[in-house]
């Protein structure tokens, strides 16, 4: 029997999980900001501030619970820390829709960071049942799934707000625990007994994860990379919503009818260009173009006079979809099986540290650029200052990222 037909069977099983998920929360995207600005009487920067709060506080859950799931499942295996993660996630989601204040609400966010950690163990699910020549575009399939679950998940989150606010949780909270049914009953396990780590505290908290970067010469300089990009990247989710609300006046269901079409663009770019990219560009030429293109996308969204200029700039920015699947190959080349886990443990730790940073920094200078004490305003800042990060890290990349086809890490 061909070993592929297994492996790939699994890989799908990964990408209906992911697609589910992630149908879930992008169902509350384009609604959890503007229900927290009914709560502040319509107030668009003080509500940006507060939800500046509700985004470093899943990203803080994020960075402590990561390297603890990741190492975790090293010890005992990724399907069942998948699984509870999928059921906290929707016991979540109904708390969150029936929470009376913004207190339950962050609550609710406190929860959903702490069950959303598992995604790092989905990468290392990934890593565990696909040769490591293969990894980029089996990364990239996972990131189509993302793709998949922002088509329909902010399109119908804004579409069932219209008929009430706390509805999409609701949808939220079924589709979670319908996914985790799912895996219940066909997930297997892929990672093998004889592979498994011993659990060790020292790698399971946040700091002792990122030790593992230390590990190749140049592991850290391209962990650094990935938290330019993360930091950079939550621009979207801190200000996206409120921005195009105060530039152009959206509701929900148009900023869900366009977080649709950035999803289009997603599963487009993940799921049919990541494979031919990095055959003809490498992985240093996908993380490289990825970066540049993300920049110039960055840039169109700050510039962009009305909601034509913004549609217009979504392919350009979907190509910063080539990015992530690169570096995830080329980190995952330099550790051993049994560290896999760790390792997209201490990537989940990179984007909690970049959560920690980014929402505030682009929150606040939101707040700050549309402030009503102000003589001018410039509400595209946050995106300018994104822009700036992504050629940060582009020029860093090139220096960082010379050889070629760098040696697997031997253990």
């Amino acid at each position: 029997m061909d070993a592929a037909a297994p492996r790939q069977a699994t890989v799908i099983f990964i990408f209906i999980t992911v697609v589910i998920d992630v149908l879930g929360f992008g169902l509350v995207i384009p609604v959890l900001p503007k229900l927290i600005e009914t709560f502040e009487h319509g107030d668009t920067a003080g509500a940006a501030r507060i939800y500046g709060v509700f985004v470093t506080a899943w990203s803080l859950m994020q960075f402590l619970w990561s390297p603890l799931l990741g190492a975790i499942s090293d010890r005992f295996g990724r399907r069942r820390v998948i699984l509870i993660s999928c059921f906290g996630l929707g016991l979540d989601y109904i708390v969150m829709a029936l929470a009376p204040s913004v207190g339950w609400l962050l609550l609710g966010r406190v929860v959903s960071g702490i069950c959303s950690s598992s995604f790092g163990t989905a990468g290392a699910y990934i890593a565990d049942v696909t040769p490591p020549e293969k990894r980029a575009s089996a990364f990239g399939l996972i990131g189509a799934a993302f793709g998949v679950g922002f088509v329909a998940g902010p399109a119908l989150g804004g579409l069932l707000n219209t008929i009430g606010p706390r509805l999409p949780f609701w949808a939220a909270a079924t589709l979670a625990l319908l996914n985790a049914c799912y895996g219940l009953f066909v997930l297997p396990e892929s990672l093998p007994r004889e592979k498994r780590d011993a659990f060790s505290w020292s790698k399971a908290n946040p700091v002792g994860s990122l030790q593992l970067l230390r590990s190749h010469p140049e592991l850290l300089g391209l962990a650094s990379l990935g938290l330019i990009y993360q930091v950079a990247h939550y621009v979207l989710p801190s200000t996206f919503v409120l921005y195009t609300g105060y530039r152009y006046h959206w509701d929900a269901q148009t900023v869900g009818y366009t977080m649709t079409a950035v999803g289009i663009f997603s599963i487009l770019v993940q799921g049919g260009l990541v494979k031919p990219a990095v055959r003809t560009l490498g992985e240093r030429g996908a993380v490289c173009t990825g970066l540049l293109f993300g920049a110039a996308g960055f840039a169109g969204f700050a510039l962009a006079p009305n909601a034509v200029w913004i549609w217009a700039a979504l392919p350009v920015f979907a190509l910063m979809g080539l990015f992530n699947p690169g570096l995830q190959s080329l980190m995952s080349q330099r550790v051993a099986p049994h560290e896999q886990g760790k390792l997209q443990g201490a990537n989940s730790s990179i984007i909690g540290i970049a959560g920690l940073i980014g929402p505030l920094l682009f929150t606040r200078s939101f707040a700050h650029f549309i402030d009503r004490d102000r003589s001018w305003t410039l509400p595209g800042a946050p995106f300018f200052i994104a822009a700036a990060l992504l050629l940060t890290a582009l020029l860093l990349a090139l220096q960082l990222t010379r050889r070629t086809q760098p040696a697997v890490a031997a253990r």
